[in-house]
């Protein structure tokens, strides 16, 4: 009689905590402390973006192994972070204490159990100070808009905490060289339509002392303009289809009342309303070419992304509780 054969134990998955980091002296040492607490012995890195103060000499006090990107911009230093580490499960969390640390452990949990490519930290605070009426309104547009776009959205397309899985990581392009590669995290997993979970966690203000390196106005532009690029990459179609509609609508517009000129008298005495409004009717006709034509590249650039995505190993497998 054959014995069953027990499954081998999964091994230990290998997590890191990246934090990049722009003169947050008064932040990175509590935020350090606090990530190997709730994680312990799982390295803490701190890389660097060309900081004035002593955001490095603190860090590497309080036991984060440090590292230097000198390109500016966060998404310069995000995609320095995933090239130069390894690990099954990566912690992104900023640097300015704002995060609370102890939901890393229910993040990194989740993300084993169900094999899950990125889990979200989604933002749960009330106070004002450290989520301003302006960044919420902002967030809840943006992740709309990403929602209708896509099919499917985020509670909190914006968070700065994430975990990712290392498959992730090794297809993620990171394009973006600022703030607005967290949109960019969002639009890559749901354009691949990959595992994702949500956990909400604790967001404070700043530590005093400490300043922000956002701009509402100047961020969201960014951002928001970041969404419209990639629908027009990921969505051609989409995008040039409603061009042409806008372009067809505004000749048409134009064009009528030299339809009626000409029906009523037999002349054209608007022929600059006319040249205009063939003109928009003939850029509207180019458009819906482009676009049909740029849906089939975009088809082929989807596919390839698909098959590097595939091509790295799931994450592994960790036993709940």
């Amino acid at each position: 009689m054959s014995i069953p054969q027990e499954e081998p134990a999964p091994a230990t998955p290998r997590i890191a905590v990246l934090i990049p980091c722009y003169n947050e002296e008064v932040a990175i040492g509590t935020v350090v402390d606090d990530f190997r607490a709730a994680l312990p012995g799982v390295p803490v890195y701190v890389y660097d973006n060309n900081s004035s103060d002593g955001t490095i000499a603190v860090a590497r006090a309080h036991g984060a192994i440090t590292r230097t990107e000198r390109l500016q911009g966060k998404g310069h230093v995000i995609r320095r972070m995933f090239a130069d580490i390894e690990a099954d499960f990566y912690v992104l969390v900023d640097g300015d204490a704002t995060y609370d640390a102890r939901s890393a452990v229910e993040m990194v949990s989740l993300a084993g159990r169900e094999c899950l490519d990125m889990v979200t930290g989604v933002r749960v605070t009330d106070r004002e100070a450290a989520y301003r009426p302006g960044h919420v309104l902002g967030n809840k547009v943006l992740t709309g808009l990403a929602a209708g776009m896509f099919g499917r959205g985020q509670s909190d397309m914006l968070s700065g905490y994430r975990v990712f899985s290392r498959r992730f990581v090794k297809s993620f392009p990171a394009l973006s060289s600022g703030f607005e590669t967290e949109t960019e995290f969002s639009i890559h997993g749901l354009k691949l339509n990959m595992p994702m979970g949500e956990v909400r966690t604790r967001y404070v203000e700043r530590p005093a002392g400490s300043v922000s390196k956002l701009n509402t106005y100047r961020d969201g532009v960014r951002i928001l303009r970041t969404i419209i690029t990639l629908v027009k990459q990921e969505r051609p179609l989409l995008f040039f289809t409603v061009a042409a509609v806008v372009l067809a609508l505004a000749g048409i517009s134009v064009g009528i009342p030299v339809i009626l000129d000409y029906m009523r008298t037999g002349t054209v005495p608007r022929l600059p309303s006319a040249v205009l409004a063939t003109g928009l009717g003939t850029l509207a006709a180019l458009s819906l070419a482009c676009g049909l034509i740029l849906d089939s590249v975009a088809l082929g650039r989807l596919e390839l992304k698909r098959l590097t995505y595939l091509a790295l190993a799931a994450p592994p497998y960790v036993e709940g509780p």
